[in-house]
């Protein structure tokens, strides 16, 4: 039997894979696949990447108090994003608050 394996691989190696080749290839998504880890975990609950056009990013934010501070980082949000990612690169952000109920 050739090409078989005795030992198992882990889970994780399938996964990520499986991933790597359903994940689009836009910079959007790939700003959505490091976001978390560039912004941490405060930061990720209350603003998303929303869209990317030309390098900038738009954020949507849950307040606008998480906009304007969002504004203020924006140049060191934009640095740690561009080290994270693969391809691409950010060149600043746009920071919007969204409609309440939404």
């Amino acid at each position: 039997m050739t090409g078989y394996r005795r030992s198992p691989r882990r889970l994780t190696f399938a996964l990520d894979q499986i991933r790597d080749e359903l994940e689009p290839d836009s910079l959007l998504a790939e700003v959505q696949r490091v976001w978390r880890e560039a912004v941490g975990a405060a930061i990720a609950q209350e603003a998303q990447p929303a869209s990317e056009r030309h390098g900038v990013l738009t954020v949507s934010c849950s307040a606008s108090v998480w906009a304007q501070e969002l504004d203020l980082m924006g140049p060191a949000i934009v640095g740690r994003l561009n080290r994270l990612l693969r391809a691409g690169e950010i060149s600043r952000l746009r920071c919007v608050t969204l409609p309440s109920g939404m």
